[in-house]
């Protein structure tokens, strides 16, 4: 998605560019997106009906119905605050990179470039990894309904299986390169895949509590209250406390996402207001939105026997099948396979910004190579086709990437609060009343939440614990806070983020 540059030197001076040094910055994107499309970034990028999907087994075999129900409850609670907080910083700087920046002004003159480059680091491997597991999500549909039609798969369904995987990487690097590709619309021309993005995660919603519950009560039948509500599970051998609190696995993925609002901030009209109001509401949307699908997805799944039994990818393909009958539901595989491939274009967006910002800014060695957004576009294509690559020698390669795709964004998430509270608690305040949930009151809380769920998510999730089942989150997400370590010790001042910027943007806010 390519645009003209205008230097910000050619603009009269304005609150949009907050306190980023005008000899510092050039402004080479369109302020072209209004606060629909900018709700609509973070919110399509979430993708709260597409997450409850491909999310709900793992809360499920954690703890079972009751721990995903309650531990949603919990995390839409912290982390709808989280996001405010993070809506008062996007206020103050709404800007393409937004995270990264958000957490450098946070820190403080003495710290700022640190955590710049920490966060920028986590940030540009969370998008990447993110794009990449879409693709293998919207893959597993497609394969899925194979199984509904009988179509033998050859090798089966094995993830030792190398015929297996290597039909999986082709079907999600075709979905990696058809992703891409709408990516390379104007910026003009994408707002109408924000809104059609938008309406038809709303139809498939409509669709699931509808349609999907009625057909489950003709066929195996829907769950009473105490099934959906009270049944316990444990399938990951954890000690029975820490398997309820791997439910919150599920919760972590279907709300972490919403900073990309800050991503576009800087193409969205009034950015000040729209970006940060377009970031809160879209995680109170997706989070209340997703807790009624789950409400729903308790009530129509099968037995946890029959739905574990199910031998299949994606076993929403199948469970659809089983209560809509063979035919009928083709449709909502395909309403969830476009759903997905839009989700990861949106995604893309996101993404593109933020790799963007970091070649403008020179955070990261060899950004300069991201000048422009199609050539942020085409890096991320390169590193996404690159990670599901590891799909063919083995798929816990896979995995073991792409689970640390969550884990610096929720680190993000509980720095910037603990920089706010300590660092810079009196500065980034906003002429824009953003945070009427109270987060101010709340915010010491914050960071203790994100870094118990940044346990969680770290944590393996099958015990005992083996070469084949550890989770590889916590080594890469190490490598990566080094590699940002390092760049912060061998990148010069001059070339990113001087100390005296950092003291201006706080004199201005």
């Amino acid at each position: 998605m390519s645009s003209p540059k205008t230097s910000i030197r050619e603009a009269p001076p304005s609150t949009e560019t907050g306190s980023i040094d005008q000899d510092e910055l050039k402004l080479q994107l369109h302020r072209s997106w209004a606060l629909i499309e900018n709700f609509a970034a973070s919110f399509c990028s979430m993708n709260f009906i597409g997450a409850t999907r491909s999310f709900l087994f793992i809360g499920l075999l954690a703890g079972g119905p009751v721990a995903v129900w309650s531990t949603y409850i919990i995390s839409i609670v912290f982390l709808t605050v989280t996001a405010a907080v993070l809506a008062e910083v996007c206020s103050a700087l709404p800007l393409s990179g937004s995270i990264y920046i958000w957490a450098a002004e946070s820190a403080g003159p003495k710290y700022a470039r640190l955590w710049g480059f920490i966060v920028a680091w986590w940030s540009c491997t969370a998008w990447t990894t993110f794009v990449a597991s879409n693709c293998q999500n919207t893959a597993n549909f497609v394969l899925s309904q194979l199984i509904v039609w009988e179509i033998d798969i050859p090798g089966g369904i094995d993830a030792t299986s190398i015929k297996w995987r290597s039909i999986l990487w082709i079907v999600s690097e075709a979905i990696l390169v058809l992703s891409v590709a709408i990516n390379y619309l104007p910026p003009r021309l994408y707002a109408a895949i924000f809104r059609f993005s938008m309406a038809l995660m709303l139809v498939d919603f409509l669709l699931c509590i509808i349609w999907f519950p009625i057909g489950a009560s003709k066929t195996y039948g829907l769950r009473t209250a105490h099934e959906a509500f009270l049944v316990g599970f444990n399938g990951t051998g954890a000690p029975p406390a820490w398997n309820f609190l791997l439910s919150f696995l599920f919760t972590s993925g279907a709300m972490v996402g919403f900073d990309a609002s800050g991503h576009i901030a800087e193409e969205t009209k009034h950015a000040s207001v729209a970006a940060a109001r377009g970031l809160l509401y879209s995680a109170v949307a997706s989070g209340i939105l997703g807790f009624l699908a789950t409400i729903l997805f308790l009530f129509c799944v099968p037995d946890l026997e029959t739905l574990f039994g199910l031998a299949a990818p994606q076993p929403f393909v199948l469970m659809y099948a089983m209560a809509l009958g063979k035919g009928p539901s083709v449709f909502m595989t395909i309403l969830a396979v476009i759903g997905l491939i839009l989700n990861t274009s949106i995604a893309i967006v996101a993404a593109s910004r933020l790799i963007f910002a970091v070649a403008r800014d020179g955070v990261l060695p060899w950004s300069q190579l991201t000048a422009n957004l199609a050539a942020a576009v085409t890096v991320i294509f390169i590193i996404a086709a690159a990670l599901l690559c590891t799909i063919l020698p083995s798929q816990v390669a896979f995995t073991s990437l792409v689970s640390a795709g969550g884990v610096p964004t929720i680190a993000a998430y509980a720095l910037i609060p603990l920089l706010r509270l300590f660092a810079t608690p009196n500065a980034l305040s906003t002429r824009i009343i953003i945070l009427a949930l109270g987060a101010r009151y709340f915010i010491w809380l914050l960071p203790v939440f994100n870094l118990f769920l940044f346990a969680i998510v770290i944590s393996p999730f099958v015990y005992p614990t083996d070469a084949q089942t550890f989770n590889f989150a916590c080594v890469i997400f190490g490598a990566i806070t080094v590699f940002g370590v390092l760049s912060w010790w061998f990148i010069p001042e001059d070339k990113w983020l001087r100390r005296e910027i950092i003291l201006k943007g706080l004199e201005d806010h």
